[in-house]
C-alpha cells in the first residue's frame, strides 16, 4: 500500500487521518478546548463519534470496544481533570490487558513548566497504569508515534497508550505521508513445546485447561473448544475471562472467579497438570495466590503468554511458551490424544457435574419477595446466546458469574480490575459497535451511578439496552466485610437512592420498578418491546447480600468468633 495524503495538513488532521489509515471506525470522547483542531477534523472524517457525559465513562466505553475486538479502543478527553477523570478506564484497560488509546490535550508547548491551565505531566500521571506515553511535539510525526501507539497497545500483552497533544502543535502544519496501517503478528508454539506439552498430557491422570486473558478472537475459542473436546479436557475460565469457552459445552467446568465453586478449587489444587492459556493467573483467579504456590507450584504447570515478560513473572513453570492465544489454540487443535477417550475422562464428567449443581438458579432462595434465582433462570430461557452482559463491580455481579451461561466469544464485558460503574458505559460501547446484538447490563446501586449519566448517550444514540439494577441501599459489598471484620458496627456503606424508574424516564429512556418475581417477566419483555434504553429497577432485601448467605448470618458468625 502506498502512502497517502502527502500535502501540507495540520497536526489535527493529520492525526485523523492517521486513525483512519489504522482501520478505526467509532471513538469516544467528551469535547475540550484543547483539542478543537481534531474535533474540526472528524467533522469530514467517515469516523462515528460517541460524545459520553463524563471522561471515565468514554473511556470504559472505548475500553469495552478493545474488549470485544481486538482492536484498540480510542478515546479522547481534554487536558487536566479529563485526563484524571479518564484514569479509571486507563487503570482497567491496563489490568484487564485491553488495548486502548487514549489521545489527550496538551497546553501548548510554549507553556509547558509553568503550571498552565489544566497542565499535567502525563508521563508521572499515567506511567504506572500505561504500556506508554508520549506526547507529540511535532506534527511531522504524528503518523510515526501513532503508529507505534497501536503497535505497542496490541502487542504482547495488551494495554492502554496515551497520547498527548498540545494544542499549538494540532494546528501547526507539516507535510509528511501517512503510515501504513499496524499489524500485530501472532507468536506461534515451538514444535518441540507442542511435542511436550501432548507428551505431559498423555502422562496425566487429572489435568485442567485454565484460559484467560486477550488477545482471543471468535476463531481462537472455536480451535480451543475443538481441542478440547477431543481430549475431554475440563476446562475452566478465568476470572470475568467467562466468553473465551461456551458454557453449555460438556467440558466447561466453570470459573475461577469471587466466591469461587469450592469443589472447582479443589479440583484445581489436585491436578497433576494445569495448562494456563493466555492468563496470568493474578489474585483472584489464584484465590488470593493460594492455589498455586509461587514462586515453584505445587502442581505440574504449562504456562502459554503471548507476552514473554509473563512467563516467570510469578510462576515458575514446569513448560513456558511464549504463543499468542490465536497460534496456541489453531496447534493444539491440530493435536490428536493418544487414547479415545482418554483416561481422565471421567474426571471430567464430574467436573462438569459440579458446574452444574453449582450453576444451577432453581434451588436458589434469598430472602424478600423478588427471587434473583427465578430472574437468572427466566433470563436464560428468554435471551439469545450471544446476548453481551456487562457488569461493573459489586455483589450483585455473583447473580451473571455464576448463573447465565456464556455463550462464546464477544459476549461478557466485565472488569477484572473490580472497577464500579463499568456496565453501563460498556454496554453503551457494545450497542454502538454490535447494534443488532441484545445487550444486558447488571448494575448494583452504588455501582450504576458511578457513572449513570452516561443512560443519557444510550439515548442520545438510540441505543435499546436493558440495564437490571439491583438496589439494596447500601455499598453491599463493603458491608458485608465490614460485618464479618466489624460485625454490627455499620459505617460509611449506607445510601438513599434515587426513584431509578423516574431516572431513567427523565433521560427519555423506558423504567420500571419489579419488586416480586412474577413481576419481571412481563417488565422484561415490556423493556425489549420498548426500543428505548430501559432500565428494571429491582429492590432487593438488604438481608440476601449473597446468592447463598445473610447480612446477620455472618455477622452471626463474626460474633460467634470473638
Amino acid at each position: 500500500m502506498t502512502p497517502t495524503h502527502t500535502h501540507s495538513r495540520t497536526g489535527g488532521q493529520i492525526l485523523v487521518d492517521q486513525l483512519i489509515a489504522h482501520g478505526v471506525q467509532q471513538l469516544f470522547c467528551v469535547p475540550g478546548e484543547s483539542f478543537l483542531a481534531v474535533l474540526d477534523a472528524l467533522h469530514d472524517a467517515d469516523i462515528a463519534v460517541t460524545v459520553c457525559r463524563q471522561e471515565g465513562g468514554a473511556a470504559m466505553m472505548a475500553e469495552a470496544q478493545g474488549k470485544l475486538t481486538g482492536r484498540p479502543g480510542i478515546c479522547f478527553v481534554t487536558r487536566g481533570p479529563g485526563a484524571t477523570n479518564a484514569a479509571a478506564g486507563i487503570h482497567i484497560a491496563h489490568q484487564d490487558s485491553t488495548p486502548l488509546i487514549l489521545f489527550v490535550g496538551q497546553v501548548a508547548r510554549n507553556a509547558l513548566g509553568r503550571e498552565a491551565f489544566q497542565e499535567l505531566d502525563y508521563g508521572a500521571v499515567f506511567g504506572t497504569m500505561a504500556k506508554w506515553v508520549v506526547q507529540i511535539d511535532d506534527p511531522a510525526r504524528v503518523p510515526e508515534l501513532v503508529s507505534r501507539a497501536f503497535h505497542v497497545a496490541t502487542s504482547g500483552r495488551p494495554g492502554p497508550v496515551v497520547v498527548a497533544l498540545p494544542e499549538d502543535m494540532l494546528v501547526e502544519a507539516a507535510e509528511v505521508a501517512d503510515a501504513l496501517p499496524y499489524r500485530t503478528p501472532p507468536t506461534h508454539p515451538a514444535p518441540e513445546a507442542l511435542h511436550e506439552l501432548t507428551a505431559r498430557l498423555a502422562a496425566a491422570e487429572r489435568p485442567v485447561l485454565v484460559l484467560g486473558g486477550s488477545r482471543w478472537t471468535p476463531q481462537a475459542v472455536a480451535d480451543i473448544t475443538r481441542f478440547a473436546e477431543a481430549w475431554s479436557l475440563p476446562v475452566v475460565c478465568s476470572f470475568r475471562r467467562q466468553m473465551l469457552f461456551p458454557a453449555a459445552h460438556a467440558c466447561y467446568a466453570g470459573d475461577l472467579g469471587l466466591g469461587v465453586n469450592p469443589a472447582l478449587r479443589a479440583r484445581i489444587a489436585g491436578s497433576d497438570l494445569v495448562l494456563l492459556l493466555g492468563g496470568r493467573l493474578s489474585e483472584v483467579p489464584s484465590q488470593g495466590y493460594e492455589l498455586l504456590q509461587i514462586p515453584n507450584p505445587a502442581q505440574p504447570l504449562v504456562h502459554v503468554h503471548a507476552d514473554a515478560d509473563e512467563l516467570g513473572r510469578l510462576y515458575r513453570a514446569a513448560l513456558p511458551i511464549h504463543a499468542t492465544p490465536e497460534a496456541m489454540a489453531a496447534a493444539l487443535a491440530a493435536t490428536a490424544p493418544h487414547a479415545s477417550p482418554p483416561g481422565w475422562a471421567a474426571h471430567t464428567a464430574q467436573a462438569r457435574a459440579e458446574y452444574l449443581a453449582w450453576s444451577d438458579p432453581a434451588a436458589i432462595r434469598i430472602p424478600g419477595a423478588l427471587q434473583m434465582g427465578a430472574v437468572m433462570q427466566h433470563l436464560r430461557e428468554v435471551l439469545p446466546a450471544d446476548t453481551v452482559f456487562c457488569n461493573g463491580a459489586g455483589n450483585f455481579a455473583t447473580w451473571v458469574h455464576r448463573f447465565w451461561r456464556f455463550g462464546g466469544h464477544g459476549t461478557q464485558l466485565a472488569p477484572t480490575s473490580g472497577s464500579m460503574g463499568y456496565g453501563l458505559p460498556a454496554g453503551v460501547g457494545a450497542k454502538r459497535l454490535w447494534p443488532q446484538r441484545e445487550v444486558v447490563v447488571f448494575a448494583g446501586d452504588g455501582d450504576f451511578l458511578m457513572h449513570g449519566q452516561e443512560f443519557a448517550t444510550a439515548v442520545q444514540y438510540g441505543l435499546p439496552i436493558v440495564v437490571v439494577l439491583l438496589d439494596n441501599g447500601m455499598y453491599g459489598t463493603i458491608r458485608m466485610h465490614q460485618e464479618r471484620e466489624y460485625p454490627g458496627r455499620i459505617s460509611a456503606t449506607q445510601l438513599r437512592n434515587p426513584d431509578f424508574c423516574a431516572y431513567a424516564q427523565a433521560f427519555g429512556g423506558h423504567g420500571e420498578r419489579v419488586e416480586r418475581t412474577e413481576d419481571f417477566a412481563p417488565a422484561l419483555a415490556r423493556a425489549r418491546a420498548s426500543g428505548l434504553p430501559s432500565l428494571l429497577h429491582c429492590p432487593i432485601d438488604p438481608e440476601a447480600i449473597t446468592p447463598t448467605g445473610t447480612l446477620s448470618g455472618i455477622r452471626q458468625a463474626a460474633l460467634a468468633r470473638t
